[in-house]
Parts: C-alpha cells; sequence; structure tokens
C-alpha cells in the first residue's frame, strides 16, 4: 500500500512541478495498480484465489517501476525522489519474489 500511496502521490507531484503529463498518467496507473495488488494480497490471506493475481499485480508493478527508475540512478547522478523510488521499488520487487517462492 505504501509504494502505491507514494508512486501516486509522485506522479501528481511530477505534474505539478514539471507539467509533466507522464508522470501524472503512469503514477496514478502504477500507484492505483499497487494498491490494488496490496488489497487483493490482504483479502488473499483468507481468500487464497485472490493471493496469486494480487502478487501477479504487484510483481508488474513493482517491475516496471524498477525497471524505470534503477536506471536512472545507475546512470547519472539522480535527485533524491528518483533514489528513494528506486530503493523502494526494488525492495517491492524482491519482497514480491519471496512472497511467490513461499506460496
Amino acid at each position: 500500500f505504501i509504494l502505491g500511496v507514494l508512486t501516486l502521490l509522485g506522479g501528481v507531484v511530477g505534474y505539478w512541478n514539471a507539467k509533466s503529463v507522464p508522470s501524472l498518467v503512469w503514477g496514478i496507473l502504477g500507484g492505483v495498480t499497487l494498491i490494488a495488488a496490496g488489497f487483493l494480497i490482504c483479502y488473499g490471506q483468507t481468500h487464497k484465489e485472490y493471493l496469486t493475481p494480487g502478487l501477479i499485480l504487484g510483481l508488474l508493478a513493482t517491475a516496471g517501476l524498477a525497471g524505470q527508475f534503477i536506471p536512472k540512478v545507475m546512470i547519472n547522478r539522480a535527485l533524491p525522489h528518483v533514489i528513494a523510488m528506486a530503493i523502494l521499488s526494488g525492495l517491492g520487487l524482491i519482497l514480491t519474489l519471496i512472497a511467490f517462492a513461499k506460496k
């Protein structure tokens, strides 16, 4: 949930500061996707048929975020919010993969 909210807010802030429509669109899409994945995973604790779709959704969203932010950090000097999103999305990706392995 937290990464989803941060992604959503980051897209809005990106639009607010730089008038970046892609930041707004992808921030909203990524944030809503991560929040939906969080709900499915939580609901999947008692209703197992929702766990796998939640993990898949979370995996796709975190992989997309990591694929966007980690290269930016590695290629050039990045702003603090880009570094934070790279770390959080990478961590989210790793945790989702661990959850898949335990499932």
